[in-house]
């Protein structure tokens, strides 16, 4: 596959991308799971909270009761106080998507809000009407009042428990998903991590042994041409001024030799020139200048300079 001529998931690094891709995973997934259980524990946490306001409503709406009898009566905050206790009602079991509350599914939690329906039904229908106020009998009012707390003590409770299943829950698959990273972890330090540094060290011990052999080699060619140049510049006689050239031209194709090695071996991964491929080029310039003109230098077709014996 290649995007803009870089070739993606080349062979030889396959590693390291399943090595980065699954750690990318493992991340996602724990955070995605953390984002979920803090989310869960927030949702109950509010659903807790409003489930124990509804026993404050519920007294509050008592005392709204025993004002309007006895002292002053607030109309107003009695009709807010039996709506809320009303709305809220529905609210807890039918979620609500402002809120972020889910719809209630534990069976046991909605048989209690059955339980609990009559009694907010009857509060509702005979306290709305503030017309019926001194009718009321309000040791019925307290009997449904101290039912509803009972109930609605119950229901707290049992949200109370649902909450700490869940984060029990949540704990235990959190548990296991660290378990199961750490086993992953492991897998791919001895399957991939290790082998690839193994291979990595066994290719640097490789290539430090070629590039020893090669360097010891080259410079052995390097000095024969360094000598043969200074016979070459205090060398008067030109039969052996030529013959000089024709070993010269021998090391330099030697030396070629050695410098295409060191590029197989070392496998060149870019288009830099190398500091032999500079050397190389100053001594055939140096041929050039010297080059001699004479009918008696030899050529033969295998493509390369040979020394002639006169």
């Amino acid at each position: 596959m290649k995007i803009g001529g870089l070739k993606l998931f080349k062979k030889g690094f396959r590693a390291y991308y399943l090595l980065v891709v699954s750690i990318v995973l493992l991340t996602i997934i724990i955070q995605s799971l953390t984002q979920y259980t803090l989310k869960e524990q927030r949702s109950t946490a509010l659903v807790v909270n409003l489930a124990g306001r509804q026993r404050m409503l519920s007294q509050r709406l008592l005392n709204e009761l025993y004002s309007c009898r006895f002292h002053n009566c607030d109309y107003a905050e009695m009709k807010l106080t039996l709506t809320k206790l009303y709305q809220m009602n529905d609210i807890l079991q039918e979620g609500n998507v402002g809120l972020k509350i889910a719809p209630l599914d534990d069976a046991d939690i909605l048989r209690e809000f059955d339980k609990l329906e009559p009694h907010l039904e009857w509060l509702y229908r005979e306290l709305s009407d503030f017309e019926k106020f001194d009718t009321i009998n309000f040791n019925d009012v307290r009997y449904r009042v101290d039912r509803f707390l009972t109930i609605m003590d119950g229901i707290v409770n049992m949200f109370q428990k649902k909450s700490e299943k869940d984060i029990k829950t949540m704990m235990i698959i959190e548990l296991e998903l660290a378990i199961f990273s750490i086993f992953i972890i492991i897998f791919e330090f001895f399957f991939i991590v290790n082998p690839i540094i193994n291979r990595i060290l066994a290719q640097k011990k490789k290539l430090s042994e070629i590039a020893w052999h090669q360097s010891h080699v080259f410079a052995s060619h390097m000095k024969n041409i360094s000598d043969l140049q200074y016979v070459l510049k205090v060398e008067k006689n030109q039969e052996r001024q030529k013959e000089i050239y024709g070993f010269i031209s021998e090391e330099l194709d030697h030396l070629k030799a050695v410098s295409k090695n060191m590029v197989n071996s070392l496998e060149k991964t870019t288009e830099q020139e190398k500091p032999h491929h500079f050397v190389i080029r100053k001594v055939e310039n140096l041929l050039e200048k010297y080059k001699p003109t004479s009918k008696e230098t030899a050529t033969i077709d295998d493509g390369t300079a040979h020394s002639v014996k006169l």
